[in-house]
């Protein structure tokens, strides 16, 4: 008769996915940055990688998920401080990524290949902790914001560009470094920025001061936004401090901070500005086309990181489906559960491919139709990657069954922080006809596009009837009713083409063969002759 110690004893469960590398580890994003020119980074990646995949930074991230920001309006004398206390694990997490320069790389290696080499960075950061990345985007992406403004920059620049993490709500000149956060968007607009009732007004000292509110505000423990307010001229963009000179709060009072379905760890809050002190930057009534730099790089960000999300999430099942058995076979043996994974594999390697095209893109703005391509291919990848993402995450998830849909594991935190990168910067709709307006403003774009496809002319009759396809609904002007199918087709066309021409056949042909031939809307459903334990074990990592 079996003992005690048998009826309980554990057998058949996978151990979990730590102490690992994963970047060296990752083939796909290895071939990424070799190609785009930034293998010198990759003993920083390595050590980045490493800790990404440490049991350190896992245990982190759960707690800084479960012990979420809180908002402290008021000290205990009743004065109003609005402040963000965060657990010690935040703090832990974001003084590893500035330290590593996540947030600063692509302005300070002055070497081929920086922006590659900092969303390689970013990728692997994001596999570690969704929300920590918030900050660093808009960290990232404020610096040729400030750079308008030769004051600006030269007073919050080395700040911004410093690794040295400074938690401390003080004004800048007592801090070692500085976070930027984005204030746009309002509760009458949205996305429609030029709905903002945020105002401006001239004080006698020259400067600005903002009175109004923000409906969003990310980040509110930043030390510098930058925000739009409307002046007599129009919508305008102002970089506002968090702290005066003399320790009190800028005129910033923090109303709430919002429930999030995910991004629970980053704090983010609505907002009323009373008299904050504020510096215009770029022309007065052209804050919009000052702050689209902006938005235009965190798109990329949204693009890395949702890509970056699917690459942890293929992992983790990959891990689970090797070590776990059922029906005396292992999971990942089972050709229904082998044509799912390879399909994630392959979905994955793609969205990392269209990613890290736009980055090396942004490396090479300096050359006209690297910086034209940029324009079109930043806002393509966020949509297509950040659509594709929590479809991608989810059926990871199913893999593990319903040890998958618990807080333990981290799918469950995955699958709610991936929908925001599809809402943040620009929904779904928004992005395509931002698409659309590259095409109008500037048809040479359309022609950057077509030329990148043809540098894989020839190799794949389905890519070629696809590019041929889009070349013609590209020199017509599509409708905004055709927006989405349009970037959907951009998209997959730009995946293909990077595919035939940088990765292993046996990955183009199932991409071809599976997007663009004999198309299927759900996971494992690839065509006949796929090879797909090639593509499993191309994506799998190993655990030390």
């Amino acid at each position: 008769m079996p003992g005690r110690e048998d009826v309980f004893a554990e057998f058949n469960q996978a151990p979990p996915l730590v102490g690992y590398d994963a970047f060296s580890a990752d083939r796909a994003l290895v071939e990424a940055v070799e190609r785009h020119g930034a293998s010198w980074a990759k003993p920083q990646l390595g050590e980045v990688g490493r800790l990404v995949g440490s049991e350190r930074v896992q245990t982190l991230a759960r707690q800084a998920n479960r012990f979420t920001p809180e908002l402290r309006t008021h000290d205990r004398y009743g004065r109003r401080i609005d402040l963000i206390e965060f657990h010690p694990a935040w703090h832990e997490l974001m003084g590893l990524v500035w330290g590593s320069g996540t947030h600063a790389l692509g302005w300070t290696a002055a070497r081929p290949g920086a922006q590659t080499a900092r969303a390689a960075l970013c990728y692997l950061w994001n596999q570690g902790e969704n929300g920590i990345m918030c900050p660093v985007a808009m960290t990232f992406a404020g610096v040729p914001v400030i750079r308008r403004e030769p004051a600006v920059a030269a007073a919050w620049e080395a700040k911004i560009l410093s690794t040295e993490y400074d938690p401390r709500p003080l004004p800048a000149e007592a801090k070692k470094s500085a976070i930027v956060a984005m204030a746009l968007t309002e509760k009458q607009g949205g996305s429609d920025l030029r709905a903002i009732s945020t105002r401006a007004e001239r004080a006698e000292d020259g400067r600005w001061r903002l009175f109004g509110h923000k409906w969003f505000f990310s980040v509110p423990h930043a030390d510098l936004f930058l925000c739009l307010a409307r002046t007599e001229a129009g919508v305008s963009c102002f970089a506002v401090a968090g702290w005066l000179p003399d320790g009190t709060r800028n005129g910033i009072r923090l109303q709430r901070l919002k429930d999030k379905l995910g991004n629970r760890s980053n704090a983010s809050s609505e907002v009323e500005f009373d008299g904050a002190v504020a510096d215009l930057v770029g022309e007065e009534g052209r804050g919009i086309a000052t702050v689209i730099q902006m938005a235009h790089l965190t798109r990329l960000d949204c693009a890395v990181s949702s890509a970056a999300m699917m690459r942890q999430a293929l992992s983790q099942a990959i891990h689970h489906c090797r070590h776990r058995s059922a029906f005396q076979r292992r999971l990942v043996d089972q050709p229904a559960m082998r044509a799912v994974l390879a399909d994630l594999a392959l979905e994955t390697e793609a969205a990392t491919a269209l990613a890290f095209r736009v980055a090396a893109a942004l490396d090479g703005e300096s050359d006209e139709a690297e910086r034209l391509l940029n324009r079109i291919a930043a806002p393509i990848a966020k949509y297509w990657n950040c659509k594709r993402a929590p479809g991608a995450i989810v059926e990871a998830m199913e893999c593990h069954g319903g040890n998958g849909y618990v807080e333990e594991l981290n799918l469950a935190r995955l699958y709610r922080d991936a929908p925001v990168n599809a809402i943040w910067e620009g929904s779904g709709n928004v992005i395509c006809l931002d698409v659309l307006r590259a095409l109008e403003k500037s048809p040479a774009s359309a022609e950057a596009f077509l030329a990148e496809l043809r540098r894989a002319k020839g190799a794949d009759r389905r890519l070629d009837a696809l590019a041929e396809s889009l070349a013609h609904d590209l020199s017509r002007r599509p409708s905004e009713r055709e927006a989405r199918a349009l970037v959907e087709r951009m998209a997959l066309a730009l995946e293909a083409s990077l595919l035939v021409r940088h990765a292993p056949p046996v990955v183009a042909e199932a991409f071809c063969a599976s997007r663009l031939e004999a198309r299927a809307g759900l996971y494992g459903c690839l065509p006949e002759g796929i090879d797909e334990a090639a593509l499993i074990e191309r994506a799998t990592v190993a655990a030390a």
